[in-house]
This record gives C-alpha cells, sequence and structure tokens, in this order.
C-alpha cells in the first residue's frame, strides 16, 4: 500500500483525454481495489479473502475480435491470417474518441502504471486506464509493479484503455461485433471494449511484446513457463491447455521464474509479467497447492460459484464456463525467483498429451525436429472436452501460441535454433497424454513417470542412454530412464495390436504434415526435412 495517495495532474489527464472525468482513482492499493469492487456491488469475498467476480457476457478471449492496425509499421511485417486481423487506422482514431467519451461521461476510473519485462534493459511502461476497480486489480497482480519513488515522472511507453460496458457499432466502428480489442504499434496503445475478460489486458501486452522483442530487439519472446535449479541451470517448458506445462514446472526443488511468458536474450530468460493467470477447474490442495493457497487477500478468482450456503468456491462448477481463473502476484508463490530473471535455458521441453497414443512419453530432438515441432505446436483433445468431439482430435497453435504471434511462426522457430545452436540446448518431446492406445483403450502416462523423466533429463542421467529413431516422427527414443519401466519408453510396444499402432501413427503423421503446409514457404529446408515419412 502507498504510504501517502499520489495523484494524476490535470495536465497528464487531459494529456489521455480525461480532462472531463468527475473521480480518477490513480494506483490504489488491493485492499482498496478490494472494498471498491465490493461496495459497488462488482464482486464478493471468498472465505480465503480472495476477491471474485462475475466477467459478464465474456468468459474467455476472442480471438476473431483482436484487431491490429495496418499500416506502414505493419503492413510489411506482420503475418495477417485470422488471428492477425488488419484494421484500418480510421477505426483505431473513431474507437479511441469513443471509448475516452464514454470514460469521460461515468464518475469515476481507475489508472494504473506498472510495466512489463524483469530484465530492466527491455523494460515497458505500461499506463493502464479501466473502467472497474476489479479490472485494475488484475493489472496490480499480472503486471510488474513500480517502486513509489518511481511514480514521479512515469512515462509510459503503451497505453491500455479499457471499458467493458462501451460497446462498438459495427456497421461504423470496422469491427466484427461489439466487443473488441484492438492493437496500434504505431500509437502505442490498445483499446479494449465490450468485454470484460480481463485476459484480454494480458494478452494484449503479450501480443505486442511478441513483435517489438523479436523485431526490433533480437530477443526471443515465448509462451512457456520456466524455472530454475540450485545450480542457475533454467529449463523451459513449452505446451497447450491441458499438456502439463503450470503442474510440471512448479518443481518444490526449482525456483520458478513465471508460469506464462518469457523472453530469451544472449544472457539469460526473462518473465514478462509480475503475476500468474491460472486456470482453477477442478483445483484442489493436494494437486496444486501453490495455486489453491494463492487464493487469498490480493487475488482475483473469476467466474466461479460458491458451495450453496457459504463462501467457500466451488472449484469444480462449471456453471458459468471452464475457463475458471486466478490472478495473483508472483510472490504469492512460495519458490518464486525474484526477480523473475535466470541464465540460458540447458534443457527445453515440449509438452504434449497426445491422446492418439503414439509419441513416446520422452524423447530427443534434433535442431531441425525442434524447430519443425515448435512450429506445429501439437496437442490432442480428448472424448468429452468439446461438443461433438468423440475421438481423440488433434490440435495444432504455432509456436503453442499461435493467436498471440504477430510475426511468421518461421521467425520464432529460427530464432529458437540460432539459440538452441549456440548454446547447445538439450530439446525433450514429452508425452503426458496416453500410452498403449487411445484415449479410451490404453492408459494415460502417470504423472510420477513423466516428472522422473524430466529429472532425469534435467539431471544428466538421460545422458547415458541408448538411443534409436522413431521410425516415422525421427525423434531419438532412449532406452531406459531411472524411476520408469522401459516396456514403456518405446510407444509400439505398448500396444497389443501394433499394425493399429502404425496405422494411427501414420495418421497422425498426414496430419502434421497437412498442418504444416501453410508455413512451408517461411522456413529453412533443415526444418522441412524434419517432417514426419508416414
Amino acid at each position: 500500500m502507498l504510504s501517502t495517495p499520489i495523484m494524476l495532474s490535470d495536465k497528464t489527464l487531459v494529456s489521455l483525454g480525461l480532462g472531463s472525468c468527475r473521480s480518477v482513482h490513480y494506483q490504489l492499493s488491493p485492499e482498496e481495489l478490494t472494498e471498491q469492487t465490493i461496495l459497488r456491488g462488482q464482486g464478493l469475498l471468498s472465505d480465503t479473502g480472495a476477491l471474485c467476480i462475475h466477467t459478464g457476457e465474456f468468459t474467455g478471449r476472442s480471438p476473431l475480435d483482436k484487431f491490429t492496425v495496418k499500416d506502414a509499421i505493419t503492413e510489411n511485417t506482420v503475418d495477417w491470417n485470422n488471428f492477425n486481423i488488419p484494421i484500418e487506422e480510421k477505426y483505431f482514431h473513431q474507437l479511441r474518441k469513443k471509448l475516452l467519451d464514454y470514460l469521460n461521461r461515468q464518475p469515476e476510473v481507475w489508472i494504473r502504471d506498472a510495466y512489463a519485462c524483469a530484465d530492466p534493459a527491455y523494460r515497458i511502461n505500461i499506463r493502464v486506464i479501466n473502467e472497474q476497480p476489479s479490472c485494475n486489480l488484475f493489472a496490480h497482480n499480472m503486471f510488474l509493479r513500480p517502486e513509489e519513488r518511481e511514480l514521479e515522472g512515469f512515462q509510459a511507453d503503451w497505453h491500455i484503455i479499457h471499458a467493458p460496458g462501451f460497446k462498438a457499432d459495427p456497421a461504423v466502428d470496422g469491427t466484427r461485433q461489439h466487443n473488441f480489442a484492438v492493437i496500434s504499434f504505431t500509437h502505442k496503445a490498445i483499446l479494449i471494449g465490450g468485454t470484460g475478460y480481463t485476459g484480454e489486458i494480458k494478452k494484449g501486452i503479450f501480443t505486442i511484446l511478441n513483435y517489438i522483442l523479436p523485431q526490433n530487439r533480437q530477443v526471443l519472446s515465448m509462451h512457456c513457463s520456466a524455472n530454475m535449479g540450485e545450480k542457475g541451470d533454467v529449463a523451459i517448458f513449452f505446451g497447450l491447455s491441458g499438456t502439463g506445462k503450470t503442474t510440471l514446472s512448479a518443481d518444490p526443488d526449482r525456483k520458478l521464474i513465471g508460469d506464462d511468458e518469457h523472453g530469451w536474450t544472449n544472457q539469460g530468460v526473462f518473465n514478462f509479467e509480475g503475476g500468474c493467470y491460472a486456470k482453477t477447474i477442478d483445483l484442489s490442495e493436494e494437486k496444486e497447492p501453490e495455486i489453491y493457497h494463492a487464493i487469498r487477500p490480493g487475488a482475483l478468482v473469476e467466474n466461479v460459484g460458491f458451495i450453496n450456503g457459504t463462501r467457500r468456491i466451488d472449484f469444480a462448477s462449471k456453471a458459468i464456463t471452464e475457463n475458471t481463473r486466478v490472478s495473483y502476484p508472483l510472490h504469492y508463490i512460495s519458490n518464486a525467483q525474484e526477480p523473475a530473471m535466470g541464465g540460458l535455458p540447458k534443457n527445453i521441453f515440449f509438452l504434449t498429451c497426445d491422446a492418439n497414443g503414439v509419441l513416446p512419453p520422452i524423447s530427443k530432438l534434433n535442431p531441425g525436429q525442434a524447430m519443425y515441432q515448435f512450429i506445429s505446436g501439437y496437442t490432442a483433445k480428448v472424448a468429452g472436452t468439446e461438443a461433438g468431439v468423440t475421438e481423440p482430435k488433434s490440435t495444432f497453435s504455432a509456436c503453442f501460441g499461435a493467436p498471440f504471434l504477430p510475426l511468421h511462426p518461421g521467425r520464432y522457430a529460427e530464432m529458437l535454433g540460432e539459440k538452441m545452436k549456440a548454446h547447445r540446448v538439450n530439446v525433450w518431446m514429452v508425452n503426458t497424454g496416453w500410452s498403449g492406445g487411445c484415449c479410451g483403450a490404453g492408459n494415460r502416462v502417470k504423472l510420477s513417470y513423466t516428472r522422473a523423466m524430466i529429472t532425469a533429463a534435467l539431471n544428466g542421467q538421460l545422458d547415458y542412454a541408448q538411443y534409436k529413431a522413431h521410425p516415422v516422427f525421427g525423434m531419438m527414443i532412449p532406452d531406459a530412464c531411472p524411476g520408469v519401466p522401459s516396456e514403456i519408453l518405446d510407444p509400439r510396444s505398448t500396444w497389443a495390436d501394433q499394425t493399429a499402432y502404425d496405422a494411427k501413427c501414420k495418421d497422425l503423421a498426414r496430419q502434421f504434415i497437412k498442418n504444416f503446409e501453410k508455413y512451408a514457404g517461411g522456413v529453412s529446408e533443415e526444418i522441412l526435412a524434419a517432417a514426419p515419412t508416414p
């Protein structure tokens, strides 16, 4: 909490376009923001003291409503696709004016100064303007927090203007529907309207960093978690939802650098954020003790319900959404590394939940294979996770984060390959999914075995194994791993019907090849040569 209230000058407010605001709350503490949310009837306290809110119409991001201004900076650099959707600059100016006019008509607004990037050499100052106190609390939790002395004369590099109550008119504003997130690299601003889902704030900044750092600073930006051992050895974990990224990087014997967004420089790895935004569906103290105990005063919990007659959160409830979330500062995790920086990575893990039961539980990749798998970003959804999904469904998301990548995926893969080779980093693919058959026929790889394989890789114990190449995908499979039955390491041998395995394997390989067609024109021959051979 600030020792004395700090005010923004009238001159600053006018420069922001907020000269008509009747009440401006600047840099309030989590306690104040929580109290204000409750007093305004916008949230409730759980029995742990955490603030619980509903985000309204949207309980997740809306990728089809995220736009990037197409102008002299972005026209020939952004990879325009289904995630990078262009919008004319005139609509940015129009929406910005409408947003500010809307906020000037509100009785109060909340402003927070923060920054991204734990490495001071890459720090980006952010000023967030919110319509609601709970969204300002989210910004406090998720971004890095300046010292009080740094606020005097704070100069924002980027602005975020967020008003859930403002709705665009698609007929005149250039949007698809009433909600939107618009990024302008020229004006260094992110406009968000019509949605109360706080994740749009977080991913807006992640998107701009995924452009600025690789394009202008030669830093590889990554959608990954990272941790560090006692000897300073850093490990990176890439993986889509449901692959175990958060669980496997949360190792009591290693310091957590961060759970989601990082940069890789010539000196090491740093976290972009100052907090965590964790899923809470089916959360339990037994499975995820660190996250469970982070739900305390100052944390912001989204779209959960309470157990009847109590203020105890019902983590199993999907009544509002499966995408229930909590944000909290990184220091709420007991083994967090502060500042959130580490040295050069020694091991990279690509996590996949292969519900087809095809990929090995652990395998080693050469640089070409690593770049190919990085661009592919494969996992598989199991039956029952979505309406209409009755058998394993392959999912590919480039670089394990396609919706947030403004540049061509080949650019990120090329940078990853250069760094892997320069620093001789080991790259592993870990299948946290099925063995002995598809989902429904085989068994999921035990978490204890997966942890043992990752530990063996981190400790160098897999250096002594003998390896053989997978006949279709080419990755190298070890013959032994401490703490793991050797018979599960070769996936084909775990299937009772090995002919069925071969058919399923070739089918998955063809899906990889089909998916990669859209990237083939922007990658090297080394990457193309790493494709599977069905």
